[in-house]
């Protein structure tokens, strides 16, 4: 066997580093590629994931939209969830709030967390929730009934935008999970 020159062993070195770099990005990308594909996704409306506003918008389109809402509930969470009402027209940039009534038909106290998106996948991009009950936790004590309000509306830009043209129906879906399975919610945020 022969023993290792200085020649080959800092020809291994010079191997070894970049490997070991590229294993440890690889390793940091993995990490990141969650957050950053969501990052993404609410920067675009990808996969019809909605926008977050601060406020309304200052100018009303003259196109009108349906909106309807579909509303369903995980399995193992003995809850309801029904819109006050299931389609609503929109003009865009006109904000609309719509109410859900929740009601936890158990015998005990229980949280929820919602996941959601728009269809079709293209109106995600201008469809902009101003305060939802699906950005938090929600619980609702046995037997209790409450009413969540949606305040969303509709960006104006969509008017300009070619993939828009044909769309005049938008279904915003939910679905509720019980909080000892987020992991479930946060992966459907997409479904």
């Amino acid at each position: 066997m022969k023993e290792p020159t200085a020649k080959s062993g800092a020809r291994n070195r010079a191997v070894a580093l970049p490997v070991a770099a590229a294993a440890l990005g690889m390793l940091g990308m993995a990490f990141a590629a969650v957050p950053l594909y969501r990052a993404f996704c609410a920067a675009t409306g990808y996969g019809g994931t909605t926008q977050v506003s601060k406020a309304a918008p200052t100018v009303e389109g003259t196109r009108v939209l349906s909106v309807r809402f579909d509303t369903n509930i995980a399995a193992a969470l003995p809850w309801t969830l029904t819109p006050e009402i299931p389609v609503v027209d929109v003009r865009a940039g006109e904000t609309k709030t719509v109410f859900f009534k929740a009601h936890n038909a158990s015998d005990h106290a229980i949280s929820a967390v919602a996941g959601y998106n728009v269809s079709p996948e293209q109106s995600g991009a201008f469809f902009d929730k101003i305060s939802c009950f699906c950005f938090s936790e929600q619980r609702l004590e046995a037997g209790e009934t409450a009413e969540w309000p949606v305040v969303f509306y509709l960006d104006p830009a969509l008017e300009k935008d070619a993939t828009m043209a044909h769309v005049d129906n938008i279904t915003l879906s939910y679905v509720l999970y019980p909080v000892a399975d987020k992991s479930a919610a946060a992966a459907e945020r997409k479904f």
